[in-house]
């Protein structure tokens, strides 16, 4: 039988790890979509970011609700309205971020971007959908 402290730990590594895979699974669309944009439309790296990081959050918000945070009882308009908020930070901060080495630093978009997503979907991303978007009554 766990302790309390310990089953609380516990509760946190696995939604962490969850919303990680649902996170990985939302980055693979995206980064895909980014591809193509970047070098398919040939759009810039950062407008490219913007597009593909809308697309991904469709797939991480319902990975997240239904499996990740396991948050089914809070109606879905509810859980919506924050997250399309935190996406736009998340989208801003990730766009600002890769302009900023890609343009300025002149580094590579691929690595940019990368460094970039790990930096926000840990620091950002993860605490803000855990406890404001889909945080349990």
């Amino acid at each position: 039988m766990r302790e309390k402290g310990s089953y609380s730990r516990y509760n946190f590594l696995r939604s962490f790890g969850k919303a990680q895979v649902s996170a990985f699974l939302g980055g693979l669309s995206d980064f895909a979509i980014y591809t193509f944009c970047l070098r398919v439309l040939l759009f810039s790296a950062h407008g490219s970011n913007i597009i593909s990081g809308s697309l991904g959050a469709v797939t991480n918000f319902v990975i997240n609700r239904y499996w990740a945070f396991e948050s089914k009882a809070t109606p879905i308009g509810n859980q919506l309205w924050k997250f399309v908020i935190v996406v736009v930070m998340s989208i801003t901060l990730k766009s600002t971020g890769i302009y900023f080495l890609v343009d300025y630093l002149f580094l590579n978009p691929f690595y940019s971007k990368l460094v970039v997503e790990i930096v926000v979907s840990l620091g950002f991303n993860f605490t803000m959908q855990k406890y404001w978007v889909f945080k349990k009554n």
